[in-house]
């Protein structure tokens, strides 16, 4: 009963802002929060897999596309016939229909796609599944490039604005207490087991396989939920926008926060989002100012800005799942 108390004032709370934030803040300041919210989610979601489990995946950039393309594929071409389904709601209340189907496709889509490229490929590891993960991201870039249906390389418009600060963090809340909770349970305790020896993990009876896979799935399912996002706030979505370079720059916020911590991966999405818009102001000079402070946190903070600190203290420790 106290956790529904909880998620009610949290509701209220994320309301409450939505209704005053852009005003206060101004739009420029207003975009940057939105945007630091889906990064939230993208690095919480790698770090499940590159932290938690213990792999190096550097194609997520693909699953946010995928699920940011099924999302306002969803919208624009079936959205008139769930309006008119749902047409006794306000139209707020159409909005978030519309809002949530989009993202559940999303989801749906990218977990589908984390296990297509995850069952034939997560028997790899290191460098050589690093090498597959950032070939499926480009596939996923090319393929899209390739599809007229959704814009293809003109990009895909007409997409109404749906997302918002609201939704945002809601995702950022249920993002955050979902990766916690698992990583907590029995099977996040067989997660960890693969990271820290996988040889003894398949020793005492944990299926290697199926936990990497299962831990790949639902990190791109919470990647295709960020692009669901993404996409119903900018309105406009282009191939460009998932280069591999987004990849690095997720894998960057985790390793950055600290790898395997939860508030390490969202102290980084923070820093990482500000840092970068920061530095527009250096124009060509802001890679080379921005690799210059990666290359110092990593010499001075090799284990990340929080290293394994948790705010919340750990539950027992219950037997890895078979």
């Amino acid at each position: 009963m106290r956790k529904w108390i909880y998620w009610l004032v949290a509701i209220a709370a994320l309301a409450g802002l939505q209704a005053s934030l852009k005003g206060l803040i101004g739009a420029y300041n207003y975009q940057i929060v939105i945007l630091v919210g889906i990064n939230i989610i993208l690095a919480v979601s790698l770090n499940l897999i590159n932290g938690v489990t213990g792999q190096f995946s550097i194609g997520h950039a693909g699953f946010y596309a995928v699920g940011a393309y099924a999302s306002a594929s969803v919208v624009f071409y079936g959205g008139p016939s769930i309006r008119a389904a749902v047409a006794f709601l306000p139209a707020m209340a159409q909005d978030g229909v519309l809002l949530l189907m989009g993202s559940f496709a999303a989801a749906i889509t990218a977990g589908l796609a984390g296990l297509a490229v995850g069952i034939p490929s997560l028997r790899l590891r290191g460098d050589y599944l690093a090498i597959v993960t950032l070939g499926f991201g480009e596939i996923i870039r090319v393929l899209i490039l390739n599809l007229d249906v959704i814009g293809g390389s003109r990009g895909f418009s007409g997409i109404p604005q749906l997302s918002n600060f609201f939704w945002v963090y809601l995702a950022v809340l249920i993002t955050i207490i979902s990766i916690h909770n698992l990583v907590h349970s029995s099977y996040g305790r067989a997660f960890v087991s693969v990271r820290d020896d996988e040889i003894a993990a398949e020793a005492m009876g944990v299926d290697t396989t199926r936990i990497k896979v299962m831990s790949f799935v639902i990190s791109s399912m919470f990647a295709g939920i960020a692009g669901s996002l993404f996409g119903h706030y900018t309105m406009y979505l282009h191939p460009n926008s998932f280069l591999f370079t987004t990849s690095f720059n997720i894998i960057i916020m985790i390793v950055i926060g600290g790898l395997g911590s939860i508030e390490g991966a969202v102290l980084g999405a923070i820093l990482i989002t500000i840092i970068l818009e920061v530095f527009r102001e250096f124009g060509a000079m802001r890679l080379v100012n921005f690799s210059i402070l990666l290359v110092l946190i990593m010499l001075y903070r090799p284990q990340g800005l929080l290293g394994t600190w948790t705010l919340f203290k750990k539950r027992d420790r219950a037997a890895p799942a078979n």
